[in-house]
């Protein structure tokens, strides 16, 4: 039987060091790690069908095991894999909803999984929500027993919350709580504001099976993907068991596997300061950079201020001995952090360009800045943006969503009631009466949707003509994967890749820039990203890709490390009110943001707060002190 490559670890094997506690294995992207929890399940259910017993798996709701369902059902379609001998216990539910709710949990598993294999119905098992308060108990009750019919659970899959929750179990939660209704956190309810519209429509309380329940599978596996888990993964891995974190029982478990991309496992200590671990290796510059950097903040010195004592006293000596001379290693790394401040982001003309970001030919370029919604450009890279347009390059915008989900309905409404002041109403009552009318996270109609598409290109476009961009380069791709009217959008398919194909041979450019932000609260920047990556995989080969570089930036959510920085474009106090006036023409998205992720921030100030610390980063390093500074880094795809 093949063996899947997370399927290693048994009763006793895994041995814990000095700093993690639970086995982890990380991946380089969610769907490589994907595929491989797919694989084991796959193998699981075929092993038991050889021995014509039942499979029994414990399945989680949420982002993070959508994309295993995608192979699982890949495999019952493409493989013949067949579900009939699977019986299925989700973790949880929540209480109050309707199976027919378009969150609830139950309709979830439907649309991701269960429909689409040949499970049978009476295998497949859901707390309830809608339940009166005193068959609670019962309910509960019995869920346990029928775990218990089934013989127990033989893969449970996990997601983890940012609270540390597993299941539903919130902080607190006692190792030996079992199938229950529960109060959900408030930072739980918070993170589920975009898919029900709002906090006020998020349930409160929520059916969960237990900590004990989950410690009872044969076998975990628990899944997180993305930067916004990596502080709770490196809490639960490293860390001391906790009630407060509840994750941290499983340490108690004798067969758990944490699966991780790279994004979601970079707190880890091997990863962020490995040379804390003793298994550090020096020849990586971007691992010398870290350590300079951590040893900086560690001291509260300048990088030129370092001695060769700081080295040695906190557990750098390797490092020295590796470049010979702690001063000269400040050198090294002072020039390294310099040379990435440019105020020349498209390059400077008639320079030596050997030690800037940019290259200075050819003088004027063309560049592509890609946007997954149409005001991440000026939120990131807004500054950046005016600096490209000021300094005569040929600047092009391609938004590659339309962004309407982020459109308020209140919002929509107005717009009505000034297009229907200045024309009869016509065409607009119908409109107005779906707002009205409008039930609890029901999905717009398409007329809708095109409204709220309307809002947000003319908002852009308002944007884009404040900083000097035509019209006739501005691009609103409108991907297809994300108009679903929902939350979830489709998988991007070959229409997606078409269009952005489309674009970068029409404009053939000499810069591209994307959003290499991985944080956002709905999915639509890393969807976006790796669409961009796959067409210029497809394009490389084309003539004019041999003289295109790409710049990742990062937007409302996260910024990058100094050390993972290789452009830094500084901005003046002039440049940062240019940038918060193009911001702020993006007026449906001001005040009340439907997707802002954990910040109550309005964009504008998280955007200014945000180059503001990255300038003050920069100063406690010993370099200038800027007003603001906005942060580049290079995707070579050319290495690939």
């Amino acid at each position: 039987m093949k063996k899947s490559i997370i399927s290693f670890v048994a009763p006793g094997t895994f041995e814990e060091n000095r700093f993690e506690k639970l086995h982890n294995i990380s991946f380089e992207s969610p769907e490589a790690g994907s595929i491989a929890v797919a694989d084991e399940i796959c193998e699981l259910i075929r092993s038991k069908q050889k021995k014509n017993e039942m499979c029994v798996l414990g399945l989680a709701t949420g982002s993070s095991p959508i994309s295993v369902y995608k192979k699982l059902i890949e495999s019952h379609k493409k493989k013949k894999l067949s579900f009939k001998n699977v019986i299925t216990f989700n973790l949880d539910e929540y209480f109050g909803l309707e199976k027919i709710d378009i969150n609830s949990y139950h309709q979830f598993m439907h649309d991701n999984l269960f429909n689409h294999i040949d499970i049978l119905p009476k295998n497949i098992h859901i707390p309830k929500g809608k339940l009166q308060s005193y068959q609670v108990i019962n309910h509960c009750k019995n869920y346990e027993k029928k775990i218990l019919k089934a013989g127990g659970i033989d893969l449970q899959i996990l997601g983890i919350g940012r609270t540390g929750h597993i299941g539903f179990n919130e902080p607190g939660s006692n190792i030996n709580s079992q199938t229950r209704l529960v109060t959900l956190d408030h930072l739980t309810r918070f993170d589920a504001t975009q898919a029900f519209n709002g906090l006020d429509n998020v349930p409160r309380k929520a059916i969960t099976v237990g900590i004990k329940t989950i410690l009872s599978a044969k076998r975990i596996i628990l899944l997180a993907w993305g930067t916004n888990k990596s502080d709770i993964i490196q809490k639960a891995i490293e860390g001391d068991i906790n009630s407060n974190i509840p994750t941290t029982y499983l340490q108690n478990h004798h067969n758990t596997t944490v699966v991780v991309d790279y994004e979601a496992a970079s707190k880890l200590t091997r990863i962020k300061t490995p040379w804390i671990t003793g298994d550090c290796n020096w020849k990586e510059i971007n691992i010398k950079s870290r350590a300079v950097h951590w040893l900086c903040k560690k001291t509260n010195k300048s990088i030129l201020k370092l001695t060769e004592e700081d080295y040695n006293l906190n557990g750098l000596s390797e490092l020295l001995i590796e470049e010979g001379n702690y001063y000269d290693l400040n050198i090294k790394m002072f020039n390294r952090v310099q040379n990435t401040i440019t105020g020349w982001p498209g390059g400077k003309p008639n320079s030596n360009d050997q030690n800037r970001p940019e290259r200075a030919s050819p003088e004027k370029k063309r560049c592509l800045i890609f946007s997954p919604h149409p005001d991440d450009d000026v939120i990131s890279m807004g500054g950046t943006l005016d600096r490209l347009v000021s300094q005569g390059h040929d600047v092009h915008l391609a938004y590659q969503t339309s962004g309407n989900l982020a459109v308020s309905d209140e919002e929509a409404l107005k717009y009505i009631e000034v297009m229907s002041d200045l024309k009869s109403e016509g065409d607009f009552i119908s409109l107005k009466n779906e707002i009205h009318s409008k039930k609890k996270n029901h999905t717009d109609s398409v007329s809708l949707r095109e409204l709220k598409t309307a809002i947000r290109k003319r908002e852009s476009l308002a944007a884009s003509r404040y900083l000097g961009i035509p019209d006739s380069q501005v691009h609103f791709l409108n991907l297809p994967f994300y108009e679903t009217g929902k939350i979830q959008k489709n998988n991007p398919d070959k229409n997606d890749f078409l269009i952005t194909n489309d674009i970068i041979l029409n404009i053939k450019p000499h810069q591209i820039y994307a959003a290499g932000d991985l944080a956002d609260p709905h999915g639509t920047h890393r969807i976006c990203l790796n669409i961009i990556f796959e067409s210029i995989e497809q394009l490389k080969k084309n003539k004019f890709m041999k003289n295109c570089w790409v710049w990742l930036y990062r937007g409302a959510w996260q910024e990058y490390e100094v050390d993972e920085i290789e452009m830094a474009v500084p901005m003046s106090p002039d440049q940062v009110m240019r940038k918060r006036k193009a911001i702020l023409y993006h007026q449906s998205q001001k005040d009340f943001v439907m997707f802002q992720g954990s910040d109550n921030r309005e964009f504008w100030v998280r955007a200014e707060e945000r180059n503001r610390r990255s300038a003050i980063e920069y100063k406690k390093l010993g370099l200038a002190d800027y007003q603001a500074i906005e942060l580049f880094k290079k995707y070579d795809f050319n290495l690939l």
